[in-house]
């Protein structure tokens, strides 16, 4: 893998200064797909000649006296967003043949910014999973350790990066789905605001691609420095122009400091529910030691912090009735009412009745009002991601079935996700960074949650910290 991968941010310098065409960094990212991805399997569905096509018409876009955010910058595309002309299935074989003729309005706002679309990055089937594996398009491996998966459902995306293969991605959230991918990778992601960013056309396979308000679930940017997440966030973000962006027009206030010696922020490595694994714990105490020695206030108790425990049961409740809405679930055992573990909630979420949502509901925007309430004292909140750095492959046919190791002590799998819940559940902006590495030399992320609506503060945390700490290393 190269040791060296440019930013966004300085290859528009290098197109701007005429030092390089879009169409050599083309030409070099789809030299480098094609060199290495034999291996990492990240690229499920290459475009490259109407990327060459899109490369030249940037070139010529440039010497017309064109400069547009992302004008000639090679990027990638997370498979289930719809792209004119590429299949979208979700890594669902039954899809294999469905081509959607629209782009999402992501894809178009990445075009109309000058992006340069190489193809699209491989899935977990259904986006349902902590890896990415499917039928359709196999395997994709993490970069730094080929035994070891990426994560998901963003993995190809994250793997893509970190590989070279383009400089930005876009990607998706609803179970730390940016997020995880950019701790288990080393790279950077943002999980925005829910209802920031429009979702139009990031859509099941062969379902209208409706302007709808979903639930929980985002999408975002996915980056190798904090400069470049904020550089994409800008072009995607905003509403949809078919509902409120007819009447509403979008303005993020500012960051809420520029010196980390503002900063307030909270620190934890520890939820009841799961174990901190040490090379998590040790990421997590390198972020806040670099907070303390930059002069921010770093607090590791509030009062003001909003139940661990009641949180991940309200994500576990919301996350899993919104997945298996479309299943028949009336034959299924429900466990008894005092099973409180995060498995049981699993199982009766699957059954939930729409008053018992509702009430679900209603507990999250109390919970919601108690971030408010912490964020007139703090300005960021710093925590894992999940439990452990990157975890072998694990394709057990049932995901309820599969164990996460956490040093040596096993846990339920889909427990690791109570750390993304925490600001998925309520709705918060979330930037994930990386934070060195474990003893085994694979990444560690943590996360910087936010403000509702106040993006902008995590992510000039995260370009703070990354002076401080660095940040994107290319795998050797």
């Amino acid at each position: 893998m190269p040791s060296n991968l440019p930013a966004a941010e300085e290859l528009l310098t290098a197109l701007r200064a005429g030092d390089v065409t879009s169409l050599e960094l083309t030409d070099e990212a789809i030299t480098r797909i094609e060199r290495d991805d034999k291996v990492l399997n990240a690229i499920c569905v290459a475009d490259f000649d109407r990327a060459r096509s899109a490369a030249r018409e940037a070139d010529r876009a440039r010497a017309r006296g064109e400069d547009r955010p992302l004008l000639g910058i090679p990027v990638t595309v997370k498979e289930s967003y719809n792209i004119a002309g590429l299949p979208t299935t979700w890594g669902v074989p039954r899809y294999r043949d469905f081509v959607p003729t629209e782009d999402a309005v992501q894809v178009s706002r990445l075009k109309a910014a000058g992006a340069v679309v190489l193809g699209k990055t491989n899935v977990p089937l259904g986006l349902q999973d902590i890896q990415t594996f499917n039928e359709l398009y196999g395997t994709t491996s993490n970069p730094w350790a080929h035994d070891r998966t990426p994560g998901g459902s963003s993995g190809g995306s994250a793997a893509a990066l970190a590989a070279g293969f383009g400089a930005l991605s876009i990607g998706s959230d609803l179970a730390g789905s940016l997020r995880t991918p950019a701790h288990f990778c080393g790279i950077y992601a943002h999980k925005p605001t829910l209802g920031l960013v429009a979702n139009r056309g990031m859509v099941f396979p062969g379902t209208p691609a409706l302007p709808v308000d979903l639930d929980l679930a985002v999408v975002g940017p996915m980056a190798r420095t904090a400069r470049d997440l904020t550089l994409l966030l800008d072009v995607m973000a905003g509403p949809d122009p078919l509902t409120v962006g007819k009447a509403y027009q979008l303005t993020l206030p500012p960051a809420r400091h520029e010196r980390l010696s503002e900063f307030r922020v909270l620190v934890l490595d520890e939820h009841p529910h799961i174990a901190t694994g040490s090379a998590v714990r040790a990421g997590v105490q390198r972020v806040a030691a670099a907070l303390a020695d930059g002069g921010a206030r770093v607090e590791r108790h509030s009062a003001l912090l909003p139940g661990l425990p009641e949180a991940a049961t309200l994500y576990m409740q919301l996350l899993i009735s919104g997945a298996v809405a479309r299943f028949p679930v009336e034959s299924l055992p429900l466990p008894s009412e005092d099973d409180q573990s995060l498995d049981a909630v699993r199982l009766r979420a699957m059954a939930l009745s729409h008053r018992d949502w509702l009430q679900a509901d209603h507990r999250r925007e109390r919970h919601r009002h108690a971030w408010r309430q912490l964020f007139a004292e703090f300005d960021a909140v710093v925590c894992p991601i999940t439990p452990t750095p990157a975890f072998p492959h694990d394709h057990h046919p049932n995901p309820m079935e599969r164990r996460i190791d956490i040093d040596g002590v096993d846990y339920p799998y889909f427990d690791q996700l109570v750390w993304a819940g925490l600001a998925t559940m309520p709705g918060l902006p979330a930037t994930a960074i990386p934070a060195g590495r474990s003893h085994e030399g694979l990444p560690v992320g943590v996360q910087l949650i936010g403000p509702m609506f106040e993006d902008r503060t995590p992510l000039r945390l995260a370009e703070l910290l990354e002076q401080r700490i660095g940040g994107f290393e290319a795998p050797r």
